[in-house]
């Protein structure tokens, strides 16, 4: 009994969980507050990044809706944890409705207020979302997040319109962002390697011989995109409590194009690529930023070129592509590699 409950790939797993916490703990108690900033942007780009890649690398759904749940959640945790004074202070263009001046909450219950209703929101679109496929699915998901933009912009008494919220609560730090980075990872990894995951999978290879097979599609597709906007809506509201102030112009397509590159990059199908790639891109983007400064090289001067390092990286993302076609790891994961290893062995 006691054997298989610690086996040793769960002991593996729960040493990388502790060394994990203990690196939480250890860099924001010693870091400085630069580097921490990114390390909190990274996890929680990190969260969104192996949730997006639920649906659309596990699942195979092509879709384009993650600013739309983002921002969601953003605005929720917004409204719910800045105060009524501040709120009235803040709305210019319409004064606040009532109801919203009276809700407030901690950091903690906002979140899951944030995930909850983008999950049912994610939950209710589905019925019509999943009618299509493909591109057409596609297209669906990208007008949502169009949606979700111009009804920010056009609800002043809910969102404070274009001048969006200001004054949130700094309340992020890396035992949140990367506490529930940690969260999202362990709960989407359990429903990989579930028989959910493993349904998901079938519906990504082929959907019409899933359905052969009795698999129920438009419910594993609709488990995947609800727990996907869940911790997309939980993402977007850290995210406003690391920003402390958001508008609408912040959720634009650019944020799903982003997420899309670093799950394309790391590897569609895979969490422990979505995690890679979230680093490259959030942290390497940032402290990239030498290039566009001026620069010695071998004894050369060479002027401040802005915009340098995003021509570099657009570079490394075509090396990439044409000598890794299917991201930096494809679809396997972290204990894949080991288990090859050990093969050749």
């Amino acid at each position: 009994m006691i054997d298989s409950i610690f086996t040793k790939d769960r002991l593996i797993n729960l040493a990388i969980i502790i060394a994990a916490m203990w690196f939480i703990n250890f860099a924001q108690n010693t870091f400085d507050e630069y580097t921490i900033r990114i390390m909190n942007n990274v996890a929680i780009f990190i969260i969104l990044a192996v949730s997006y890649n639920l649906i659309n690398g596990i699942t195979g759904q092509f879709s384009l809706e993650p600013n739309g749940f983002i921002a969601i959640g953003a605005y929720v945790t917004a409204i719910l944890m800045v105060d009524a004074d501040t709120m009235l202070y803040q709305y210019d263009i319409e004064d606040p409705y009532p109801w919203i001046l009276a809700l407030q909450s901690d950091f903690g219950f906002a979140l899951f207020c944030s995930g909850t209703i983008s999950a049912l929101l994610a939950l209710s679109l589905a019925f019509p979302v999943f009618r299509v496929r493909g591109d057409y699915l596609a297209i669906v998901t990208l007008g949502f997040g169009f949606i979700i933009r111009i009804l920010a912009i056009n609800s002043p008494e809910i969102t404070n319109g274009s001048l969006g919220i200001n004054d949130i609560p700094e309340a992020s730090n890396l035992y949140w962002t990367g506490g529930l980075a940690i969260v999202a990872v362990l709960a989407i990894l359990n429903i990989i390697y579930s028989r959910f995951g493993r349904a998901m999978k079938a519906v990504r290879d082929d959907e019409d011989a899933a359905t052969a097979m009795g698999i129920n599609t438009f419910k594993i597709k609709t488990l995947a995109f609800t727990t996907s906007a869940f911790f997309e809506g939980v993402g977007g509201g850290l995210l406003a409590a690391l920003l402390t102030s958001i508008s609408p112009d912040l959720f634009s397509f650019f944020l799903t194009f982003q997420l899309l590159i670093i799950i394309v990059l790391g590897g569609l199908g895979s969490t422990t690529g979505a995690i890679i790639g979230t680093i490259f891109v959030m942290a390497g983007l940032e402290y990239a930023r030498f290039l566009d400064e001026p620069m010695n090289i071998l004894g050369f001067e060479m002027e401040a070129m802005p915009g340098l390092r995003m021509v570099v990286f657009s570079l490394i993302l075509i090396l990439v592509m044409l000598f890794a076609r299917e991201g930096l790891m494809g679809k396997k994961e972290l204990k894949d590699l080991f288990k090859r290893k050990k093969a050749k062995k």
